[in-house]
């Protein structure tokens, strides 16, 4: 047998000269897809099932949708050391296996008559851990396969085709539910995962960084250090936060208020998510061509702005009749919210020294994506002690918050970031 190919770490100028085969790049592309394609069918089965099987209460639910994302909290900071220090190829596909298992064992419990809230909770942080240390290695082995050039290009490619999974899979999720029962829809994730791994299997080493022999603490803290003095880095970072947080609201009241407040059904649950992906398609189909016209901060303050005005048709939405207010604030909050992502990240892989770029991610992603747990959170919270369509009006109405933030520091008044 030939030995793996590797693709090592240099300085920046051989990372971006020293590129692999298209073909590299488009086997990545694959195992990306496939993995979204489930995950999002299965963003629609685990809060039905906690509500239409378990019949768990607000609180519940919610509680669910942050337990997917804590570990963004807890795992981004030690998860950009990992991911520079371990073969990246062997630990995603490690990782693929673990998510296999874990969404693996819902249908089998059920079927054993077994499944409870308290297996569907762990489930949801054992996926939401593998996925923390999945996606920051995703991130930092991009920039080896693909020339800075053309990061923007991919990077929108991206959020291009996550945007096609994340319409088809909550529709194609729906009528597999309505088919099958949120329990069997689960199946499909499962095979995603097992497809995603035999994918990435094919893909090229990359070695660890040198400099195993430093501390964890002291790696973490230089990556930190880095991020919070950049005067780019750092109000993009607080940006996505607020967007982050508003986010994670968003979608932690969506099912809630759509299934128990306007009394649609899965499929037409299904539906109206899809919006979601049509409008991120829609952003980032635009988003290269937007940003080179009126500039990458210009661009983001933007379409941002325009997404939080639209996220405010969302609680228009009394019943089913009229679910189209909720899918046209859905779309037009996500097309906002794709083309600033699409922006910064691009930002920060081309700006951030190679070394560092795995740090530089996993501090940005800790900060911002861990502001997801505590926005579900809170929109459980609201909905319980206020209502479920008073907390909608209230994460809508913060959806115009983080633009106008950006407005209010220096780089959101420039044309660019730099």
């Amino acid at each position: 047998m030939s030995e793996t190919p590797t693709i090592p770490e240099h300085d920046r100028r051989s990372a971006h000269h020293e590129t692999s085969p298209p073909a590299v790049f488009w086997r990545y592309w694959a195992a990306a897809t496939v993995s979204n394609a489930g995950t999002a069918v299965t963003a629609l089965a685990l809060p039905l099932i906690a509500l239409t099987v378990l019949d768990a209460t607000a609180l519940q639910a919610t509680l669910l949708a942050a337990a997917g994302q804590i570990s963004w909290l807890l795992l981004s900071l030690p998860a950009g050391v990992i991911a520079q220090r371990v073969p990246l190829r062997r630990l995603q596909v490690t990782l693929d296996l673990v998510r296999f298992a874990a969404v693996g064992s819902l249908p089998l419990a059920w079927w054993l008559d077994r499944l409870s809230y308290p297996h569907l909770l762990l489930a949801a942080l054992v996926t939401g851990a593998a996925t923390v240390l999945f996606d920051i290695g995703n991130s930092t082995f991009l920039p080896a396969i693909v020339p800075a050039r053309q990061l923007t290009a991919r990077n929108s490619l991206m959020s291009g085709t996550h945007a096609v999974t994340e319409t088809a899979g909550p529709s194609g999720g729906g009528l597999l539910v309505h088919a099958a029962g949120p329990v069997g829809a689960l199946l499909v994730d499962t095979a995603s995962y097992l497809l995603s791994a035999g994918l990435l299997r094919t893909l090229p080493e990359r070695r660890p960084a040198a400099r195993t022999g430093e501390g964890t603490l002291r790696l973490i803290r230089e990556g930190w250090t880095y991020v919070t003095r950049h005067p780019v880095m750092l109000p993009c970072m607080l940006w996505a936060t607020a967007t982050n947080f508003v986010c994670a609201a968003l979608v932690a009241l969506t099912p809630l208020y759509l299934v128990r407040e306007a009394g649609l059904t899965p499929v037409q649950l299904g539906l109206v998510l899809a919006m979601d992906g049509i409008g991120a398609l829609a952003g980032s189909a635009v988003a290269v061509r937007l940003t080179r016209r009126f500039g990458t901060a210009r661009g983001l303050v933007g379409t941002t702005l325009a997404g939080g005005a639209a996220a405010l048709l969302a609680p228009l939405t009394t019943s089913a009749a009229d679910a189209y207010w909720f899918a046209l604030g859905n779309a037009g909050f996500a097309f906002g919210v794709v083309i600033g992502s699409i922006a910064t990240r691009t930002h920060r892989q081309t700006e951030s020294p190679p070394e560092l770029l795995s740090r530089v991610m996993a501090t940005v992603r800790f900060v911002s994506w861990g502001a997801q747990p505590l926005g579900a959170l809170t929109a459980g919270l609201l909905a319980t002690y206020a209502g479920t369509h008073a907390a909608l009006w209230t994460v809508c109405t913060a959806a115009l918050l983080p633009p106008l933030y950006l407005l209010a520091v220096p780089v959101g008044r420039r044309r660019d970031f730099v």
